[in-house]
């Protein structure tokens, strides 16, 4: 219940602020588990997943560091979301996503793990593809463009609405990787991070925009 007034309220505020283009959305389930990786570019971010996503199971993991924040830390737990260490394996954590996983949940993560300051994609880390090996269940890339904070920031003191564009690509699986540190799961991550790239425009490839994975998805599109 707490996720669709959620829901609910996002879109009444974000109606005011931007316009809000959602693609692929039939490539979003309405039903069974998987892991929605998507780019980071601002505080905007995790709004806009509820505002795409209808469902009431979505799991999403927030830094650690919101754990006591006056507002952030009472909504995280009104949302049954959960807080998370980025920079060390945190088994509880990763034991409470692999359960909700089970049940059926979406598991909500940003690979880069931090918003990105230069407004393009960053190098990730391997979280994603980690969950995705080990739950088995499929990955579906998602490209943000337009909530860059100092965009929207700037659209605001002007009164303008921001125009943000929501891109769901078509779902694929991750093999089976052992290990947490191993090149599967580096070849796992480039392969989720160049899939997202390749529904983003240039200026915002970032780190992988000379990827020979990417550059092979291009060509392919």
């Amino acid at each position: 219940m707490a996720q669709k007034i959620f829901r609910v309220l996002i879109r009444f505020i974000l109606f005011f602020i931007a316009r809000v283009e959602v693609r692929g959305y039939e490539n979003l389930p309405a039903q069974g588990g998987y892991i929605l990786a998507a780019n980071h570019l601002g505080r905007l971010d995790s709004a806009m997943l509820y505002y795409a996503i209808e469902r009431e199971d979505i799991i999403m993991p927030v830094a650690e560091k919101y754990k006591t924040h006056w507002f952030f830390g009472p909504l995280v737990r009104a949302l049954g979301g959960f807080f998370i260490n980025r920079f060390d394996a945190d088994l509880q954590a990763i034991r409470e996503v692999l359960k909700r996983l089970k049940k059926g949940g979406v598991f909500v993560i940003a690979p880069e793990g931090t918003r990105s300051k230069a407004e393009a994609l960053q190098e990730a880390r391997p979280g994603a593809a980690f969950f995705a090996s080990k739950s088995g269940l499929p990955v579906i890339p998602v490209a943000l463009t337009g909530t860059e904070d100092r965009q929207v920031l700037e659209n605001l003191k002007h009164f303008r609405r921001s125009h943000i564009i929501v891109r769901a690509g078509p779902a694929f699986t991750i093999a089976p990787v052992k290990g947490q540190h191993t090149e599967g799961l580096v070849a796992a991550t480039d392969e989720i991070m160049c899939r997202i790239g390749a529904m983003l425009p240039e200026k915002y490839r970032g780190f992988y925009a000379e990827h020979p994975r990417l550059k092979e998805l291009l060509a392919n599109a």
